[in-house]
């Protein structure tokens, strides 16, 4: 019984997020449901104690990221950088070579540090009109966007500022740079792999005599396509390369050398006891945080005149995009830690812990959680609240580097996180004007290869060692 009340509470909001509703309400009501259901005499304390200690704690940790990044996004979308760097890959691949074009452009923009929802909007324009213009299928649109921006970029990568890959971070004392090596194969068998499949839809759709299509809603205004942009594209790029290469600087130099100690003690007059802080476990996030802010400033110091005059509501936008955002997967996260702690959940741990390879059952665990909640860093954030000590032991004992754990669950997180109920697909689908029945097939294409490459990245660690 307690098994299918967890499963049960999984279910509901797995549920409730398909058909929309918020998960911000429903993720307190299902985890306490659950608690109802088990022993009733203790579901305000599990309330008070557990859900909202987690929930803050997620929130205490990762909310910056989730501030900065959606202001960075915001100001390289208002400055007119975002526009710049799309008609600059266009114009480099060529236009002939959309879905191409459309995958490099998001890949970079999310590389660079943009949020992948600031990426859905600032992209889709340019791919109608590409798409459009060569008269190819506008339902492959949300697929070809997906690729870009929720896929290699987003956790394979190495040094990837993406929340997906800063949270493995505080459970593994790692930085965003694990197992570069493995994480580069990943990324790339994504793109070959997700590049091919699209390209052989589209030839498909050729032979059938299919088109763009008509009667489309949501088509991009003529106006912000029309006419080149006025931004250099060299300096439009530069806010991206700031945030990459003072990121490494931040983890790899900075940090390590002023924080030399284990722990920073916070010693000031009106606490009434100092406050040790761990500093392996913040260096990754802090170097983030640094690098978004000097890549804000950057866009700031360049194009300041058309800022200024937007920057009051854009920065509204921003902060109510990045509090949604963060307060959604914080209650995602607080869920988890109910879950986690239910006597039903002991059962499911128990199943896992029969896959004797500690790399695929924390790659299986981790992307078949970010699956149910719709949520790569919510479903992430559950497992390894859950077990990650039990996946470092395994790994420990089986002699794995924790920074190949880091990356398997970085990349298992974003592997089955977008079925249809995912937040993401969602957004996407509703920019592009399309609907799940016209578009889903191939999103969730790219989802099976995107799990597909966890896998393969586990298998040549095994074969050859390398991280």
């Amino acid at each position: 019984m307690s098994f299918l009340i967890c499963i049960g509470a999984l279910l509901f909001l797995m549920f409730v997020a398909y058909r929309g509703f918020s998960v911000i309400l429903f993720a307190p009501i299902a985890a306490l449901g659950a608690v109802l259901l088990t022993n009733p005499s203790l579901v305000l304390p599990v309330y008070s104690g557990l859900f909202m200690d987690k929930m803050v704690f997620f929130i205490q940790n990762y909310f910056p990221v989730f501030l900065l990044g959606a202001l960075f996004g915001k100001v390289i979308e208002m400055s007119g950088f975002a526009r710049a760097i799309v008609t600059a890959v266009i114009g480099m691949v060529g236009r002939k070579r959309a879905v191409l074009s459309i995958v490099l452009v998001g890949g970079l923009l999310t590389y660079g540090g943009v949020s992948l929802f600031v990426v859905v909007f600032a992209v889709y324009p340019f791919a109608a009109e590409m798409f459009r213009q060569g008269n190819l299928p506008k339902r492959l649109i949300p697929g070809t966007i997906a690729l870009g921006a929720f896929t290699l970029t987003m956790d394979s990568l190495p040094g990837t500022p993406q929340i997906q890959n800063v949270i493995p971070t505080t459970f593994f004392k790692t930085d965003i740079y694990a197992a570069p090596i493995l994480g580069t194969i990943g990324g790339i068998f994504i793109l070959v792999c997700g590049v091919a499949y699209l390209e052989w839809r589209l030839k498909q759709a050729e032979a059938d005599g299919e088109g763009y299509g008509s009667g489309h809603s949501q088509e991009p205004d003529p106006d912000v396509i029309a006419g080149t942009s006025i931004v250099n594209p060299v300096i439009a790029i530069l806010p991206l390369f700031v945030v990459g290469i003072m990121n490494l600087v931040f983890t790899k130099l900075i940090f390590p050398t002023y924080y030399a100690s284990a722990n920073a003690e916070i010693n000031l007059p009106g606490l009434a006891k100092p406050i040790a802080v761990v500093v392996k476990t913040q260096i990754g996030i802090w170097s983030v945080e640094a690098a978004l802010v000097l890549g804000i400033l950057t866009v700031v110091l360049f194009a300041f005149k058309t800022i200024s005059t937007k920057f009051a509501d854009g920065s509204k936008a921003a902060v109510a995009g990045s509090l949604l955002a963060s307060v959604n997967t914080a209650t995602e996260y607080g869920f988890g830690a109910v879950i986690a702690a239910l006597p039903g959940f002991m059962v499911i741990k128990d199943a896992l812990q029969a896959i004797p390879n500690p790399l695929v059952n924390e790659a299986i665990t981790v992307t078949t959680l970010a699956g149910v909640t719709g949520s790569a860093s919510g479903g992430m954030g559950i497992a390894l609240a859950a077990m990650a000590n039990q996946f470092v032991a395994s790994a420990n004992a089986a002699g794995i580097p924790l920074e190949v754990l880091h990356r398997v669950a970085a990349m298992a997180s974003g592997g089955m996180d977008t079925l249809p109920h995912n937040g993401a697909v969602i957004t996407l689908l509703a920019v592009t004007g399309l609907t799940h029945r016209q578009s889903y097939m191939d999103i969730f294409a790219i989802t099976c290869i995107k799990t597909a490459a966890v896998f393969l990245v586990i298998l040549v660690y095994y074969l050859t060692g390398l991280v």
